[in-house]
């Protein structure tokens, strides 16, 4: 969950495009693709949007998070002598339903009587998660969460926070214009087409334009971190990392390396080949780390070290994160028959190696982390 650093053995990828733009300015990254930034409050501070010429106005890619800080940065964005040339906003592309992506859209889609285009997995569980904000933790999400071993305290901070999500997040839009995974459309004068990506998020949508030879990958590929895979309360026996790296597999079959990667997090890329590689690697060796520290049945929270390079702390609103992906670990080796749950006495999961489980590479790097870890802000998602 850390920031990682290329390893001697690893290429090192290129950053052709310079600083990233204040909030409020933009950068132009490719023909008609401006590079904007907007501030997150938060230890990842920042997130990248997109505006892509579209006849008259703009196509937006991502819209960052409600916050005071962003609306003023969208407000600087649009006056008639900004950035973007007083230009109005044609449509509302969301890559996936995060807070940080998708905080503004509702608030740009009135303004300017536009569409929200998304994939209907990331509408529908954007309505969902909004939905729960002023409601208590429902008594499932507690149940998992001490079945991973979390304290008492842990779960009354839980409590606490739960249902902020939809507080981040300008009323959606009713309705929106689905885009599928393999669909083309025109912006403005280039086509571009639909890659889904998925374990990070439901159905996350990367667009690629083959003509100006970019990607914007939203959290589906980021150059300095990897983004949270996570298991959640509503479906605990999930596997998202399966998800995730046929993802990564996926990507990396299809597109060419020469792409320029526009990332949500981090700065504009090339190398992508040799990223999703990294990636890959990455999550290989914290499986076989985790599977190394099963020798004696444990808790989810026991494995921490295992996995990541930081403490956990309950009070710092990334106990969450790590359980999900810590879960997100187990349950997939779970899945390839190589780890068992038993229930404890004090009613906690405790998780042990099968007879089955392969051979445990024992050079893999126990102090590193799997990759770094797309941090959202403490909220129950």
């Amino acid at each position: 969950m850390d920031h990682d650093s290329p390893a001697p053995d690893h290429p090192t990828l290129d950053y052709p495009c310079g600083e990233p733009p204040a909030p409020g300015a933009a950068h132009e990254v490719a023909p008609g693709v401006l590079w904007l930034r907007m501030p997150l409050p938060m230890t990842l501070n920042h997130i990248n949007l997109w505006a892509v010429a579209d006849g008259d106005g703009w196509a937006i890619v991502d819209s960052g998070m409600q916050t005071p800080d962003t609306l003023a940065a969208w407000q600087m964005l649009l006056a008639v002598d900004g950035a973007l040339g007083g230009k109005p906003v044609t449509r509302v592309i969301a890559t996936h339903m995060h807070p940080d992506h998708m905080g503004m859209a509702g608030w740009l889609t009135r303004k300017f009587d536009a569409r929200l285009w998304m994939t209907r997995e990331e509408y529908l569980m954007c309505r969902t998660l909004t939905a729960d904000t002023g409601r208590e933790a429902p008594d499932d999400a507690i149940r998992f969460f001490r079945r991973c071993g979390w304290s008492d305290e842990a779960l009354d901070l839980y409590r606490a926070r739960f249902g902020g999500f939809g507080k981040y997040i300008h009323p959606l839009p009713d309705s929106m214009r689905r885009i599928v995974d393999g669909e083309r459309f025109m912006i403005g004068a280039n086509e571009w087409r639909v890659l889904v990506g998925r374990g990070h998020s439901p159905e996350h949508a990367c667009l690629v334009c083959d003509a100006l030879g970019v990607m914007i990958s939203g959290d589906q590929v980021l150059p300095r971190i990897s983004s949270n895979v996570s298991v959640h309360p509503t479906e605990p026996d999930a596997d998202p990392l399966a998800e995730w790296l046929a993802s990564i597999a996926r990507l990396r079959s299809s597109l060419p390396d020469s792409l320029l990667v526009l990332p949500a997090h981090g700065e504009p890329f090339r190398g992508l080949h040799a990223r999703l590689d990294r990636l890959a690697a990455g999550h290989a060796r914290g499986l076989q780390r985790l599977k190394r520290s099963l020798s004696e049945p444990k808790r989810v929270v026991d494995l921490f070290g295992a996995l990541f390079a930081r403490p956990i702390d309950a009070k710092s609103g990334l106990l969450g994160l790590a359980t999900g992906e810590g879960v997100a670990h187990l349950n997939y080796l779970a899945r390839r028959g190589e780890v068992v749950c038993e229930p404890g006495d004090d009613g906690a999961w405790r998780y042990r190696l099968t007879a089955s489980a392969g051979a445990v590479d024992e050079s893999s790097d126990a102090a590193g982390p799997t990759d770094g870890a797309d941090i959202p802000p403490p909220m129950a998602v």
